[in-house]
């Protein structure tokens, strides 16, 4: 497995590559928007692809990458449901597999630090964002922080885990680069309480002063949607009432972009034909399904995901690919279920 740990020193953020094997699919978890095009240069050296980018909650000390990633390579962004986020491509929640090839991360639910944190864990490493810290576990005085609710994401959920589990978190402003649980129980001062009590009286007693960039990233990380209306003022998207109209007309293939979990998490919409944007290069091909069934005289491909973030890439990859008739539901199965749509 490649596995590479990279520092950003004004935040001190950690971000983490993974992939299985040179040539292969690449995911990285918790971008710094400065260091994308390091990233970027990385893994080209590596000889390895993005597919997927992860916040592991709503940062406030950095601006994310995710964006960036997302526009630069047409990337899945991931963060979970709680998140405030206004567009990301999948939104996971606890007990989720977050795959790529040749790698499953388990997701685990881990608030406390904010409403919207995870934890993700890899075999015997853990990727603990911001509610485990080597010698120290995340504030929780802002972001709908909880310190009951992490008390029990850190006793009833990563303590848990075995002693021997490498502890990988968001941050470090010490230098220390990776710890593990065995390690953290015996020597973390924050978890040497007695009770939950005990935890919610100490981390009530810190008094910190807010991340000095907290005004600037959280507005920043809050809006990260792909800038749909410029798909819309190209005439490529329907609403969701324009779109109910046209379901169902032999002259348009209605395309579902999502994963089989958010299909049977969320439902679907009636016909459609299930083709993973995980694999919209290779269908929009010449010799693609796509291709093939968009270049029927005025068919329309009619695609659609979650939230509309990865339809609105699909749509301009489609249409550079010469499938003049690429449409969008402007945004996805949510703004669909909010106006009413039938799901399957």
């Amino acid at each position: 497995m490649i596995f590479r740990q990279l520092f950003e020193p004004v935040s001190s953020t950690y971000s983490y590559l993974l992939a299985s094997r040179r040539g292969g699919e690449a995911l990285i978890i918790d971008p710094v928007l400065e260091k994308v095009d390091r990233y970027l240069q990385l893994m080209k050296e590596l000889d390895v692809h993005l597919v997927k980018a992860v916040d592991t909650h709503l940062h406030a000390d950095h601006i994310t990458g995710l964006g960036a990633l997302r526009d630069r390579t047409h990337c899945i962004t991931v963060m979970g449901e709680q998140s405030k986020v206004d567009v990301v491509s999948i939104r996971v929640t606890d007990g989720d597999l977050l795959e790529i090839e040749g790698i499953g991360l388990d997701v685990i639910y881990t608030p406390g630090h904010t409403d919207d944190s995870y934890s993700f864990l890899l075999g015997d490493r853990v990727f603990t964002g911001d509610t485990l810290l080597i010698r120290g576990t995340g504030r929780t005085d802002f972001q709908n922080g909880d310190p009951r609710m992490q008390y029990e994401s850190l006793f009833g959920r990563l303590l848990k885990l075995p002693d021997e589990t490498l502890v990988f978190p968001a941050h470090d402003y010490k230098g220390d680069t990776v710890s593990t649980i065995g390690e953290e129980r015996a020597y973390n001062p924050r978890l040497q309480v007695k009770s939950v009590d005990e935890y919610v009286e100490l981390m009530n007693s810190l008094r910190l002063p807010n991340p000095k960039m907290m005004d600037v990233a959280v507005p920043a990380n809050v809006h990260q949607g792909l800038a749909q209306e410029q798909i819309a003022r190209r005439g490529w998207a329907f609403s969701p009432q324009q779109a109910r109209a046209l379901i169902g007309r032999p002259d348009v293939a209605l395309i579902d972009l999502r994963e089989k979990q958010e299909r049977e998490r969320h439902g679907e919409i009636p016909g459609a034909l299930h083709l993973s944007y995980h694999d919209l290069q290779e269908n929009i091909s010449p010799s693609g399904v796509l291709h093939v069934l968009g270049s029927e005289p005025g068919k329309t491909l009619l695609f659609y995901c979650a939230a509309g973030e990865r339809s609105a890439m699909a749509v301009q990859a489609a249409q550079d690919a010469g499938l003049t008739g690429a449409r969008h539901i402007e945004g996805g199965i949510i703004a669909w279920k909010r106006e009413g749509g039938a799901l399957a």
